[in-house]
């Protein structure tokens, strides 16, 4: 049999292999064919058990055999992979675009929205069909039929574009490496960085170090190496990659302009302004100028922390380190250096306190002691031998499993991201547990010892392990509206960001960390001082933040491709507007901004923001309980929210399930306090 098709329990990463796709998913886009076809030429009015169960059974079967695809795709992008995903890209865009323009489809959705049994159906299930209605418009069902083909051919366009944007994206990282032979050259390299780098070399049978573009190579040579020539070079590469300072067929310019252009007539065509409306039609966000309000007022209250912090920047660069001008290679050596010099700890110092053992188990308390549940090693087939799996029990009953991909790889897509393998749904003999993949590029351990994590890399994996809890905690069984399915875009960064807040309580940081030489625990006075130290540059950060999703909503609203402005030049604009530390000309950020222009985030960057004030106003109702408890890992609040957030899913609107919890609407103090910015600058 094709794994592929092998439906039965856990992907069989054991044995599937590029030359099972291409088959397997034809046999799975005919049998969706054909059971549309025979759906829709029935005239018997359509009803949930015999309309819409069968989509979704079938339709099941075809999203899980391609998040394979996808999946290994992503994390391990050899050239067998990558040409059997593109292969069969086209043709998988292809059939959702019909199926989105389906008027037979439609129809029938719409007589079971105005037909007797629907007043009856759940919640859920009328929430379904509603999403799939509002679908089928946003997939151009309601246009002219001459004007379909049209639209079909935007969609399968846009689909290998994006894939080609990452795929240039991850080969331009991997293009450039610098390589140094004098060690004189590392000084100030944290030595768990430099072994990294000799065993790069080793493995590429070279002498001296090697250093990549990938974040675990990169990141420490720019914030720790004294070496200012090592670090401009590392700068201007990760900043040119996938541009026209590159080979012309790595080059994402041309790719921007062309999605850009795609996406502007995809709307024009559904009879909206521009692209920003349309993916506002699935969000919380009502329209483009209450999004560019909102950052623009975070903005406005940012600005005076983010002046006093480059200020203080510059001030101590000329005193301390002997520096006229401060480069954009420069500002996180600086930056370093000032943090180190004014709370007396380095990051690199905290590092050595979190070996990835003492992280995991740590992690894992905060879920058992929050959600009532326990989780355990378990075994399944994986696509490396670095990946983990386990398993998540509630009252002894398996509930859900989750692959862990930690560590950066060449043939890994970067970031930080969690994906869904299975979802959970009501089947024949009981419901299906829902099964996730995480996955990280943290740097691997090198020789016998632990990986050891920054604490920004604690932080990045309780995020993600927040979207995971999303997926494997849903009680939904409807799988259209289960776990993170139909909840609003900009709402579904709550949970993950709400599990960040965890890292910074002691209760919880105290029981994750050993020295990663002597075993000890993190001192309190260390800990006193990255709390110190939490809001360092905060204002900065932010405003960079707000820079990222003002460009994207800028560029899907007000920006018009070919109408003699390139991207570059909005850029500049929303530079000039909230940039207090502009990047140099030749920064072509936008070609690696995969999260736009490779991912779902195109008109929805503002999402980090927008979720992380639902999420810091969700973390106060623990603080709050924390004040009479003592600790923020209260049983009782994390069981409601568990109910009322994690648990519905996509079945009710997001600010609804907020309301539940919160018993308001939400509030932006928490977030602005949790980044210090209680008082003026």
């Amino acid at each position: 049999m094709n794994p592929l098709l092998d439906f039965s329990g856990l992907p069989r990463f054991d044995t599937v292999q590029p030359e099972h796709v291409t088959p397997a998913i034809r046999q799975l886009l005919a049998e969706n064919r054909a059971l549309i076809e025979g759906l829709i030429a029935t005239d018997t009015a359509p009803t949930w058990d015999t309309f819409v169960q069968p989509m979704l059974d079938t339709g099941e079967r075809l999203s899980r055999a391609w998040g394979i695809v996808g999946h290994l795709h992503s994390v391990n992008d050899v050239p067998p992979w990558r040409e059997a995903y593109n292969a069969m890209l086209p043709e998988v865009s292809s059939f959702f675009a019909d199926l989105g323009q389906n008027l037979a489809l439609f129809a029938k959705y719409k007589a079971l929205a105005e037909g007797p049994e629907f007043p009856a159906l759940s919640s859920a299930r009328r929430r379904i069909i509603e999403n799939e209605l509002r679908d089928f418009r946003l997939s151009g069902a309601e246009l002219p039929e001459e004007q379909k083909p049209r639209f079909k051919e935007i969609q399968e366009e846009l689909s290998a574009l994006g894939a080609k944007f990452s795929e240039n994206v991850l080969d331009a990282t991997n293009a450039h490496a610098e390589w140094i032979e004098d060690e004189a050259d590392l000084a100030g390299l944290p030595e768990d960085a430099k072994a990294a780098a000799r065993a790069a070399a080793e493995k590429d049978g070279k002498p001296g170090w090697k250093f990549t573009l990938h974040a675990p190579s990169y990141i420490p040579v720019l914030q720790f190496c004294d070496s200012r020539s090592l670090r401009a070079r590392m700068y201007r590469a990760y900043a040119t990659r996938a541009s026209e300072f590159g080979p012309a067929e790595r080059d994402n310019g041309p790719l921007i302009e062309r999605l850009l252009a795609l996406r502007h007539e995809e709307a024009q065509m559904l009879g909206y302004g521009n692209f920003a409306e349309v993916s506002l039609a699935t969000k919380m966000a009502d329209t483009p100028a209450q999004v560019a309000a909102f950052q623009r007022d975070m903005a406005r209250k940012a600005r005076p922390f983010a002046v006093r912090d480059v200020a203080e920047l510059r001030e101590f660069a000329q005193r301390e380190l002997g520096m006229e001008s401060l480069e954009s290679w420069d500002l996180s050596w600086a930056a370093e250096r000032l943090k180190q010099q004014r709370y007396s700890f380095s990051d690199d110092e905290v590092k050595q306190y979190f070996p990835e053992p003492k992280v995991l188990a740590g992690l894992f308390r905060v879920i058992e002691s929050l959600f009532a549940v326990k989780l355990a090693p378990d075994a399944a087939p994986v696509w490396h031998p670095a990946v983990r799996f386990f398993r998540i029990e509630r009252e002894g009953k398996l509930i859900g499993q989750f692959y862990l991909d930690l560590y950066a790889r060449e043939t890994k897509r970067g970031g930080a991201w969690m994906d869904e393998a299975i979802t959970r749904r009501r089947i024949r003999g009981g419901v299906q547990t829902p099964v996730a993949y995480l996955n990280c590029n943290f740097p691997s351990p090198v020789g016998d010892k632990s990986a050891t994590f920054s604490h920004d890399d604690v932080i990045t994996l309780f995020h993600e392990c927040g979207h995971g809890l999303h997926h494997l905690l849903t009680q939904v069984d409807e799988l259209p509206v289960s776990g993170i399915h139909g909840v609003e875009w900009d709402a579904v960064e709550l949970p993950s960001q709400f599990m960040e807040n965890f890292c910074w309580e002691w209760d919880v940081l105290s029981g994750m960390t050993g020295h990663a030489e002597t075993g000890e625990p993190l001192p309190r006075a260390l800990f006193d001082k990255m709390i110190a130290a939490k809001n360092f540059q905060s204002g900065l950060q932010i405003l960079r933040q707000i820079e990222f999703g003002l460009f994207d909503l800028l560029l899907h609203s007000e920006f018009v491709p070919g109408a003699g402005r390139n991207f570059m030049d909005l850029l500049a604009v929303v530079r000039k507007e909230v940039a207090v530390l502009p990047p140099p000309e030749w920064n072509r950020f936008p070609q690696s901004f995969s999260h736009i222009f490779g991912g779902g985030y195109a008109a929805g960057y503002y999402s980090y923001k927008w979720a992380e004030v639902l999420s810091a106003d969700a973390y106060e109702a623990f603080e709050e309980a924390a004040r009479t408890a003592g600790t923020t890992l209260d049983p009782a609040i994390g069981e409601r929210f568990w109910r009322e957030i994690l648990s519905v899913g996509g079945s009710r609107p997001a600010l609804e399930s907020f309301r539940a919890f919160r018993g308001r609407d939400p509030q932006p103090d928490a977030l602005l306090r949790h980044n210090g910015m209680t008082v003026a600058a």
